[in-house]
């Protein structure tokens, strides 16, 4: 049933994402932030370390800077300041490990756990600056074409079968997908479709693995970024794809 709960968590924040793309560039922010929040709160839970708030803040803060710099950064260097973000909040996190002194459990856990979440929400940013190329804000169908592949992605993921059945199905059904809907739907060529629908399949089957891991998360923060953390780290994937495919 968790499996359920987590699709349905990463289908609603793709969904909300694409659909944001045809309205406004505006509400693509908005909802990139919900999804760092979702990813922010919950992270540190799925993890069971300590000082859960305190990391909790670090993460969501560094996800909502890093998408509000995407959208404010001059042309062409929207994910300039990702970087930048990125290595503060991990120095940041290191800090915290320090204030909460030697022989305190769970530290290198806490240190390596939260830079990993504040990586996967900062790269949500991508989403945001993919919506800033020329291509995509005249409405190319691009984004819808990648939303459609990775949600065929995370409807194979929820079938209950081993992942050496799941991951290359969900890879193939994904790349399939993606050319389909440009030759129905766009402009887009089938070649740079096909492209950003496997990788975007492979990133939504990798995280598969992960919820199942260890049997899956038991709270609902934790089932949330668990759903939303590919999402967030397909934003950057699907920028410099796009940024590079996309003529």
């Amino acid at each position: 049933m968790r499996i359920w709960m987590v699709a349905v968590a990463s289908a609603a924040v793709l969904c909300a994402l694409v659909g944001a793309s045809y309205w406004s560039q505006t509400a693509v922010v908005v909802i990139a932030c919900v999804g760092v929040l979702l990813v922010g709160i919950g992270w540190p839970q799925l993890l069971g370390v300590p000082a859960k708030k305190t990391l909790a803040t670090v993460i969501s803060v560094g996800g909502i800077a890093a998408v509000l710099l995407a959208a404010a950064a001059p042309t062409g260097m929207s994910m300039a300041w990702t970087v930048v973000v990125v290595a503060l909040g991990v120095m940041t996190v290191f800090l915290i490990q320090l204030v909460r002194g030697t022989g305190q459990p769970h530290r290198l856990e806490s240190t390596f756990g939260a830079s990993t979440g504040l990586v996967l929400a900062t790269l949500g940013a991508g989403w945001v600056a993919a919506e800033r190329l020329a291509a995509n804000s005249a409405n190319s169908g691009m984004m819808l074409i990648t939303g459609v592949s990775m949600l065929v992605a995370i409807g194979v993921c929820v079938l209950p079968w081993p992942d050496r059945l799941v991951a290359p199905l969900g890879v193939v059904l994904a790349t399939l997908a993606a050319p389909l809907g440009a030759a129905l739907s766009s402009s887009i060529s089938l070649l740079p479709a096909a492209v950003v629908g496997a990788l975007g399949g492979t990133v939504i089957v990798c995280f598969r693995r992960l919820v199942l891991a260890d049997g899956g998360p038991n709270k609902i923060p934790a089932i949330l970024a668990i759903g939303s953390a590919p999402i967030m780290a397909s934003g950057a994937l699907v920028y410099f794809l796009e940024k590079l495919l996309l003529r």
